[in-house]
């Protein structure tokens, strides 16, 4: 039995946290009452589902359910940030989906985790539309790589494929960060040329091509929705000139970044 969008309800209790040092996590005794889609960006600790205690770290999602307890910690010195989303659905399809899942391909799943979130921010006439497919796509991912998991393990291009997808998704993350060859090969534990070749054919593009295109996609992001001026874009994202950052936002945007801003 699959699943239909029409059958997902939204909540307004959603959002992405940036945990404390100090942070703890205690539902028990106040169990969910609707299910919740949690994922760890970042950061490091355990969390116990219902008694049952399991390490989590960047890529792990769980969804919890109706009637689940929780009991959560992280590590002061790498503290976890997390995504989640609560929503309601149909009791029944429940065992259509795993508890927990590491995920594989997070560029994919962190960008429909921030859509949605954007999405329902905007509060635009399609925002509930596209947060209800955003939500599905979600779901969708979670269950097939679970599945797919269960059925064939990660072999060793999975593992590559998941190893330059978190690349990726670190460099969309921290887009104002000076992102190398050297230094991304060495955080993946890769040859820097072998990382270099292993990335394009990924991703389709060049590293530095790829490095851009996020600088210029969170460019427009806070030009559109923050308010910042092109000054204060253009030093959030390293750029070493004002006129260098317009330069290059028109470059790829066919527009200065002055422009957008006015509309």
């Amino acid at each position: 039995m699959a699943l239909q969008i029409e059958e997902l309800k939204l909540s307004n209790a959603y959002g992405k946290v940036f945990c404390e040092p100090g942070w703890r996590w205690n539902t028990v005794g106040r169990p969910f009452e609707d299910f919740d889609l949690w994922y760890v960006w970042s950061g490091e600790g355990d969390l116990i589902l219902n008694g049952v205690r399991g390490p989590v770290s960047a890529g792990s999602c769980y969804l919890f359910r109706p009637g689940d307890e929780t009991v959560g910690r992280h590590d002061p010195e790498s503290p976890l940030t997390v995504s989640f989303i609560h929503f309601q659905m149909p009791h029944s399809l429940a065992g259509c989906y795993p508890s927990f899942h590491q995920i594989k391909d997070r560029l994919t799943f962190e960008t429909y985790l921030t859509r949605y979130a954007r999405s329902l921010m905007e509060k635009q006439s399609r925002s509930e539309t596209e947060a209800l497919h955003l939500l599905f796509l979600l779901l969708l991912q979670f269950a097939d790589e679970g599945t797919s998991e269960t059925d064939t393990g990660l072999n060793e291009n999975q593992e590559l494929l998941s190893i330059i997808h978190e690349s990726a998704g670190y460099i969309r993350q921290f887009p104002g960060m000076k992102h190398t060859v050297a230094s991304l090969a060495e955080r993946a534990r890769l040859s820097e040329r072998y990382f270099s070749r292993k990335f394009r054919a990924i991703m389709g593009r060049t590293l530095e091509a790829y490095v851009i295109n996020m600088k210029i996609e969170r460019a427009e992001h806070l030009l559109r929705y923050y308010g910042m001026n092109v000054s204060e874009v253009a030093d959030a994202l390293d750029y070493g000139s004002v006129y260098y950052f317009s330069r290059q936002f028109k470059q790829y945007r066919g527009i200065a970044p002055s422009e957008l801003r006015k509309r």
